[in-house]
């Protein structure tokens, strides 16, 4: 027993030795976010790492009053520094110049060397959107190139539906006129499983202003092989807060997923991830063949408490890159009505904290749903800003939509970072101005804004508009350039840039005799405006849309006879029957 003692007085002396310090403190980068997983080397301990925690934090004990550390991090410029082992440390990491780029504010579109100072107006009715800044007419001589930025987003067409379908006006800053094109098929006239994207474009007349011209760019993505489709790995983070206890909400998501479902396959890997009131992972990883275990998980999720969102997010992105899938399709698909209650909720904390995600290599797709406490701003704010798409779903029709018919398009990258710039031929035209990808209001007042490109889904077709103002005398003839287009984009196969170019050349043909998706491209540009109260349409009435529309709709296609009974429905909204006068 003596022995024993011994031995036992010993160790503790030993501690007191070699544990007699303990160096605390929390690392962040210069934009005060806390930074997990620094790497942190002591002289005093060698060439033993340690690592800071979930929170930015560490403790580390040590012999030495005074020692030297060294932090270093991918991304991230190497420190060291002389310490104080008794005092907490507060450490800060710079980020080097590709890291900081992520964070720089982006545009949507953007005219070079053009910078724009106007003010928007900013529409809540109980919900929250980004405020938008209009892009106006350039003179091209003086700035004859421009850019926008290629996705499949269409979250903003379906929210208007729904303020529509239920009788009531439709936030300006909710109408994304792009997004309202990127809703519809526009894949006529292309050929099928082609590898590269295709384009055409067209010149033509305008409805609402005569004297001026429409050039539509139309683009369609290449499409993947349907058997050659790589695996899977998705994490499914579906909300389960007490604002979701409506029927449009949690019940839809759950007959959404379950639908998402049914597409997986053996090779698939599916997690679920639950927030409200806390955090939970309702289904560890499984494969997609499962489909009754899954769908089992999905029917026993029910809605309350608070809405952790930050915290559910950093879990969802953890889970999925303990499942990534080298050369596979790494996402996380968010469902929410984006009410974000707890940790961080801000436009600016979320756009931060998804950013640092978003060199991961996993996508992020957003599945908004609800009314009337909807957080447009913060859905919006995260696919843009984590690698990824957003959808709005009102209807058990438009998860079958999203979810269904489009899964590859909504799934399935085939270009990240792809944006297209347009270079117009000095002398052909005066001014343009192109209609939608309106930038927010915070990007444009910030002078180191610059263009971001968006991810784009296999096969997507899309359809961009410009509004032309002729150059008087002028003479064109068919054939001849108008502009040239630079589509630059990186593969989401291998992340290897590529660029490819496409020349405009100048073919007139009046409005009533293009091609009808051009029509019927230009009717949705026009119920676009009408909503945004666009100073450019100022002399479009509400029925001159509708008496447009119905010149151009084909009623045998669902979506566009739909088209066609929203636009009614928006005249009895926005310009209702004068009443009689009594005699």
């Amino acid at each position: 027993m003596k022995a024993l003692a011994g031995i036992w007085l010993f160790l503790l002396a030993a501690t007191a030795v070699n544990g007699q310090y303990y160096l605390r403190g929390e690392i962040r980068d210069e934009r005060g976010r806390l930074l997990e997983g620094v790497k942190i080397q002591l002289t005093s301990r060698g060439s033993f790492p340690y690592y800071s925690g979930t929170a930015g934090t560490f403790g580390i004990t040590t012999t030495a009053m005074y020692d030297t550390i060294s932090l270093s991090m991918d991304g991230y410029e190497s420190f060291r520094c002389f310490v104080d082992t008794r005092r907490f440390q507060n450490l800060q990491l710079k980020m080097l110049p590709t890291t900081a780029h992520l964070y720089a504010k982006k545009l949507l579109s953007q005219t070079t060397d053009l910078r724009n100072a106007q003010q928007a107006i900013f529409s809540t009715q109980g919900e929250s959107y980004n405020n938008q800044v209009e892009n106006v007419f350039i003179n091209a001589s003086q700035y004859p190139e421009t850019g926008f930025a290629l996705n499949i987003d269409k979250a903003s067409y379906s929210n208007i539906r729904r303020f529509i379908n239920n009788g009531m006006a439709v936030p300006a800053d909710a109408v994304r006129i792009e997004e309202m094109l990127n809703y519809f098929d526009f894949t006529k006239g292309f050929t099928q499983n082609h590898t590269e994207f295709q384009y055409r474009t067209q010149l033509s007349s305008c409805p609402w202003e005569p004297k001026n011209q429409l050039l539509f760019i139309h683009l369609q993505a290449p499409m993947l092989d349907l058997d050659k489709i790589p695996p899977s790995n998705l994490v499914f983070l579906i909300d389960i807060s007490g604002s979701m206890d409506k029927p449009n909400r949690l019940p839809l998501l759950q007959s959404a997923f379950k639908m998402l479902t049914q597409n997986l396959r053996s090779i698939d890997t599916i997690t679920i991830v639950t927030y409200g009131g806390g955090v939970g992972v309702a289904l560890s990883p499984t494969g997609g063949d499962q489909k009754q275990k899954i769908s089992d998980a999905i029917d026993s999720l029910t809605a309350s408490g608070d809405t952790p969102g930050e915290g559910a997010i950093r879990i969802a992105y953890d889970l999925a890159k303990k499942s990534f899938i080298r050369n596979g399709n790494n996402r996380v698909v968010l469902a929410t009505d984006g009410d974000f209650n707890v940790g961080q909720t801000t436009e600016r904390e979320l756009e931060d904290m998804i950013t640092a995600y978003k060199k991961t290599g996993i996508y992020l797709t957003c599945l908004g749903v609800g009314m009337g406490n909807y957080k447009d701003s913060k859905l919006e704010t995260l696919s843009k800003k984590g690698n990824g798409n957003f959808a709005y779903i009102d209807n058990l029709q438009e998860a079958q939509k999203i979810l269904v018919k489009e899964f590859t398009q909504t799934l399935y990258a085939v270009a990240n970072n792809a944006y297209l710039k347009i270079q117009f031929e000095p002398g052909s035209i005066a001014a343009y101005r192109l209609i939608g990808f309106d930038n927010k209001l915070n990007a444009t007042e910030d002078s180191t804004s610059e263009l971001e490109g968006g991810e784009v889904g296999s096969g997507h077709s899309m359809i961009a508009v410009f509004e032309i103002e002729p150059k008087a005398g002028a003479e064109k003839k068919t054939g001849d350039k108008l502009a040239m287009l630079s589509l630059q984009f990186k593969s989401a196969n291998n992340g290897a840039a590529q660029v490819q170019t496409f020349p405009v050349p100048f073919q007139f043909t009046e409005i009533n005799a293009i091609d009808s998706c051009y029509r019927f491209a230009t009717a949705v540009a026009m119920l676009g405006s009408v909503l945004k109260k666009s100073k450019f349409t100022r002399n479009l009435l509400p029925e001159d849309v509708l008496s447009f529309a119905r010149t151009v709709v084909n009623v045998s296609d669902p979506q566009q006879n739909e088209f066609l009974l929203l636009t009614e429905k928006m005249v009895r909204i926005y310009q209702p029957p004068k009443k009689k006068k009594k005699d």
